[in-house]
């Protein structure tokens, strides 16, 4: 690290003067690499004069080059966001000006301000991040991916072993004071066997476009919502090595940081609804690994931080927080076996909204993945999840096409090592047998429940049912009630109370019988 080239505090100066801002009060953010002036509809974003070794700031072109690529790369995510690029410049009278005529001297991002209370970290921390919002994050960060320009000299095997190395180095060279050296060590040897193993997938991955220009930094500190969606906003443009990563590495930051402030059941439906926008299965594997990568940074970074501060309040609360993402980063390198949950039922029966509340509760970090075969369909048939179907798509011949599918990736994923929670009906006898023959096949624990509910409750449940990927409507529940065998062989749950009731039952349930299983393997 090497601060401190150049002196900018007559820059600072201008920018901090509400006459600069026409007479508008002036609030001052600071961070490590540059200054934020608020003031009005506006905020200005100062880099500071500083070289790091990963960054560098240190001349007035380098700031300018970086300026204009904050503005270019940030504006692929929030165009009406980032307005320009202004000069600071020394008039012909040798005073400093915001933009005119003159010499420039520095240069500012301009940017439209926002309430800095709708800053997806300020909701988390006010208990206020509505859960509702992940999907439309994930589907924001997914098509942001999808058209992210593909970098394959990048990332790869070899840019996740510069991040295990330099977490490494940090932790050992920040760390002697918070953290201890042999859980350093630990993590270290960990990561490198997961890197062996994941080796070729993060290769190949390379090789097929996933290593793209991503976000780099997605943290909810960098997501606001703005006009009631999602916002993301501050790309790196200072570094590729940190940009250009692998589209999961990138989703990894934000899943973690997710799961570290504790809000598991909002780290699992962005996993989820992710996947189901890209279909990106096989990096699964590698989740982990990018997970505990992601958490091993910001323990370098907040034991590094505490060994600088000169409160004693405030070296604690940092020593606290790098041994918690210490541990985050080991603990997920020894996820739990991977196993299959099957949940069928009748429709109304309530089969998707218990697998979403289990889902945080199985698996790897961030939970299991969930299978909805009422989506499986609408992608098949080449619709969007909420587009209503008629009777084409529910022939036999295609509702077998279904299930197939569902049994695919109810094998596939726990190959990957996530644990995988499939909802569907299962009213017919002879896919609940095709799904265990499956499982066996595989050698893969299969745990299932059936949920049973009164046809009043059923009919009840359905009939209110709008923007639902569930095309079943009153028609369909009488259907299934007066066609069904009864000839479930799955531990049933009754269906009709609360869903805090029945998911804490089926979840106890299912982890008893996965624990058998594997105590049986």
């Amino acid at each position: 690290m090497m601060p401190g080239f150049g002196d900018q505090s007559d820059v600072i100066r201008l920018l901090s003067d509400p006459t600069t801002h026409g007479g508008e009060a002036v609030q001052r953010i600071d961070t490590h690499a540059s200054v934020v002036f608020l003031a009005g509809s506006r905020a200005l974003k100062l880099k500071r004069a500083v070289k790091y070794d990963y960054l560098d700031f240190s001349t007035t072109d380098a700031r300018r080059r970086c300026c204009d690529a904050e503005l270019r790369i940030n504006r692929r995510l929030a165009p009406t966001l980032y307005r320009g690029v202004l000069p600071i410049v020394r008039t012909s009278g040798g005073s400093l000006a915001l933009g005119g005529e003159g010499t420039p001297v520095d240069w500012v991002v301009e940017m439209a301000r926002f309430d800095q209370g709708a800053l997806f970290d300020a909701l988390a921390a006010a208990g206020r991040l509505d859960l509702s919002l992940m999907a439309p994050l994930a589907e924001e960060v997914a098509a942001f991916h999808e058209g992210c320009e593909p970098r394959p000299a990048l990332g790869g095997e070899a840019g996740i072993r510069r991040v295990i190395e330099g977490n490494a180095a940090g932790l050992r060279a920040f760390g002697a004071d918070t953290l201890a050296s042999a859980a350093g060590e630990a993590l270290t040897g960990s990561a490198r066997q997961w890197l062996r193993r994941c080796g070729p997938l993060l290769e190949s991955r390379r090789l097929s476009d996933s290593v793209r220009q991503c976000h780099g930094d997605l943290h909810l500190g960098n997501i606001v919502l703005r006009d009631g969606r999602p916002t993301l906003f501050d790309a790196i443009e200072f570094n590729d090595d940190l940009a250009c990563v692998d589209v999961m590495y990138d989703l990894a930051f934000l899943l973690m940081d997710l799961w570290h402030r504790g809000l598991k059941p909002h780290a699992n439906a962005v996993l989820n609804a992710y996947l189901t926008v890209t279909q990106d299965i096989e990096a699964l594997a590698a989740l982990p690994l990018f997970l505990s990568c992601r958490a091993a940074i910001r323990a370098k970074t907040s034991a590094t931080a505490a060994s600088l501060q000169s409160s004693p309040e405030g070296q604690r609360q940092l020593r606290v927080r790098a041994r918690e993402y210490l541990d985050l980063a080991t603990r997920v390198l020894s996820p739990p076996a991977a196993a299959i949950v099957a949940i069928g039922g009748l429709s109304g029966s309530g089969k998707s909204t218990v697998a979403r509340a289990l889902a945080p509760s199985f698996g790897a970090v961030p939970g299991a993945v969930v299978l909805r075969s009422d989506e499986i369909r609408k992608r098949l048939w080449g619709a969007s999840p909420l587009t209503r179907l008629g009777p084409a798509a529910y022939t036999p011949e295609m509702s077998s096409r279904v299930y197939e599918a569902l049994i695919d990736g109810a094998t596939a994923i726990p190959r990957s090592g996530h644990t995988v929670i499939v909802d569907a009906v299962f009213a017919r006898s002879e896919d609940r047998s095709a799904l265990e023959r499956a499982a066996r096949a595989a050698a893969i624990p299969l745990a299932a429940v059936w949920l049973v509910a009164p046809e009043r409750v059923l009919l009840e449940r359905v009939a209110p049912r709008e923007l639902d990927a569930s095309d079943a409507d009153v028609g369909v529940v009488r259907m299934q009630c007066a066609q069904w065998a009864n000839d479930v062989r799955w531990p049933q749950l009754d269906a009709a109370r609360d869903l805090e009731t029945v998911a804490a039952a089926a979840r106890t349930l299912l982890q008893t019988q996965i624990v058998t299983l594997s105590a049986a393997a």
